[in-house]
């Protein structure tokens, strides 16, 4: 097994006690969900109507953005549409003079953690967690930096926050017509930078394994439409740009599947979406859902095949106006876009 070094180093770090976390925090506040338009994912029915409320985690913000310092207002606050707000990599510091475990307080260093948990899923944040301490050397989850855009209550502002194979932001619905506020990465690379072709301990894996599934209910003639030989590349901000066309995009397009593996990719949805927190996971489906169902295509790399098992490491799934690029070759790596329009 070779060893991770340079840049892709680190120590296994102890993932976060959610538990014992919260049940120390001093700060609460309700979440809450946001309508889901009528579509045919059964998400859609869980959505309820309600008064519409920030979720904690932008409630945090806000009280994170109330307790900064001047000196620290100069470092990491910027203008809403400033550029850096829409920049994206697989591994970088939004504000590299800036890391979470040195440049803030204990107690903003609190706030920061729980945001970030909270913008993800109960079921999946200390494996979340578990990713960035792993992945963000010594100093694990403080050695990400974030980045505040804009400032609370005017309508524009957003919280993002970045590290190795971390990029995520909360924005309260800022940047309309965005899922997550804006492209998001995810990744992970656990026991080695070569992982073995069954990915041991990637907590992000799984999501493979199940598109994989639906590769497994394919006729031959699908699967020739499907698996491509080539994969692409990851090029920064490039990676996740979209086309706004409906045809012409790479892999078998939705209308070549049958009721039943439509059905399959709609769970594999799930699955992909399954780390984030419920309102993300009803605005992606709901803008997913608005640029129709159809219009996506699933494709699958024979040249990434790590192991030669098999077993697809990379797929994608793109739209007119999304994709999803997982990238399982050497190790996890993920671009999401998401939006109703390019």
């Amino acid at each position: 097994m070779k060893k991770k070094t340079g840049l892709d180093s680190c120590e296994m770090c102890s993932p976060l006690s959610r538990r014992k976390f919260l049940k120390t925090s001093s700060v609460a506040a309700a979440s809450a969900m946001l309508p889901f338009a009528a579509g045919t994912h059964p998400l859609a029915a869980e959505a309820v109507a309600e008064t519409p409320q920030l979720p904690k985690s932008e409630t945090l913000v806000k009280t994170l953005y109330s307790s900064l310092s001047e000196k620290q207002r100069r470092t990491i606050c910027f203008p809403f549409d400033h550029n850096l707000r829409h920049e994206i990599e697989n591994n970088w510091f939004i504000v590299r003079r800036s890391r979470i475990g040195k440049s803030f307080t204990a107690d903003q260093q609190a706030m920061i953690r729980e945001i970030f948990i909270n913008m993800h899923s109960e079921e999946y944040a200390e494996q979340v967690m578990k990713q960035v301490e792993e992945d963000n050397g010594r100093g694990g989850f403080g050695n990400c930096s974030i980045a505040l855009f804009g400032e609370p209550d005017t309508g524009k502002f957003e919280f993002v926050l970045t590290g190795r194979h971390t990029t995520r932001r909360c924005d309260g619905d800022s940047v309309e017509g965005a899922a997550f506020g804006g492209p998001i990465f995810y990744g992970h690379a656990s026991e080695s930078f070569y992982e073995e072709p069954h990915h041991p301990g990637n907590v992000y894996w799984f999501q493979a394994k199940r598109a994989n599934e639906v590769y497994q209910m394919m006729d031959g003639k699908q699967r020739e439409l499907a698996l491509l030989e080539a994969s692409r590349r990851e090029r920064g901000k490039k990676t996740v740009e979209l086309t706004g066309k409906t045809e012409g995009l790479a892999g078998i397009p939705m209308t070549e599947l049958t009721f039943d593996q439509k059905a399959e990719v709609r769970k594999v949805f799930d699955d992909l979406l399954l780390p984030f927190r419920k309102v993300d996971r009803q605005e992606s489906l709901k803008l997913i859902e608005k640029s129709g169902f159809d219009n996506l295509h699933l494709s699958f790399y024979k040249d990434q095949d790590v192991g030669r098992d098999g077993v697809w490491d990379v797929f994608q799934i793109e739209g007119p106006h999304m994709v999803w690029f997982f990238r399982g070759d050497p190790h996890v790596h993920t671009w999401v876009h998401i939006k109703d329009h390019v």
